[in-house]
């Protein structure tokens, strides 16, 4: 198959400048400055991520990545026989971590836990919103929520090995859904070396210091 690709799309600068933003607010948490810390996260609000983060998963994607018909791919199951469990379990979970880190395996964003994004809605609820609809939810976090998925589609007959599934961002996750890589024409994501794409990579865990304290 020709014209495989590493990820749908690319990362676009505003998603780092977010990510930096993310990371000053920690430190200003971290030093006793609350104020500090809510207007950076305010100002990673940033409505050019979230249209990034549309175009992603909105409707259309598949016509968007030009995702193609393939007759030997693994069909469709019905719920009762896909393999269980849905999700890993958190054993198989923090070893994906530790292999992949904090970042998307396919397009290489940072990415954020729910759970570390919910302490930071709830120590700065003024600031960071996160409501029921795509609308009323903080920019960056929605971007760059951190994703257990699949390489095969659970709904294709994957499992939840720790073979199969791989740290992804929420636009490549919900931007590919049930498709398989052949159908979204991307290469396998554990056959590439992560991506390095921005300066505080590897001072980057996923926000997890702010879980100290709480």
């Amino acid at each position: 198959m020709t014209n495989l690709r590493r990820s749908l799309c690319t990362p676009i600068p505003e998603i780092f400048d977010v990510a930096k933003l993310l990371l000053k607010a920690l430190d200003c948490h971290h030093y006793g400055d609350s104020e500090g810390a809510a207007t950076c996260l305010r100002e990673a609000d940033d409505k050019r991520v979230r249209l990034y983060t549309d175009q992603a998963w909105g409707k259309g994607a598949t016509v968007r990545y030009g995702f193609i018909k393939n007759a030997a791919s693994p069909p469709h199951l019905s719920l009762i026989d896909r393999p269980t469990p849905r999700m890993p379990t958190s054993v198989t979970r923090k070893a994906i971590i530790a292999r992949d880190g904090y970042h998307c395996r396919f397009c290489g964003m940072p990415v954020v836990s729910a759970a570390v994004r919910q302490l930071f809605a709830n120590t700065f609820p003024g600031a960071v919103q996160w409501g029921s609809k795509n609308t009323s939810q903080h920019a960056a976090f929605q971007c760059m929520w951190l994703q257990f998925d699949h390489v095969l589609p659970n709904s294709r007959g994957g499992d939840s090995s720790f073979e199969n599934v791989v740290i992804t961002c929420a636009p490549c996750n919900f931007g590919r859904m049930d498709a398989t890589l052949e159908e979204a024409r991307l290469l396998h994501p554990l056959a590439l070396e992560p991506a390095v794409l921005w300066e505080e990579h590897s001072r980057w865990d996923g926000l997890e210091r702010f879980r100290q304290g709480h």
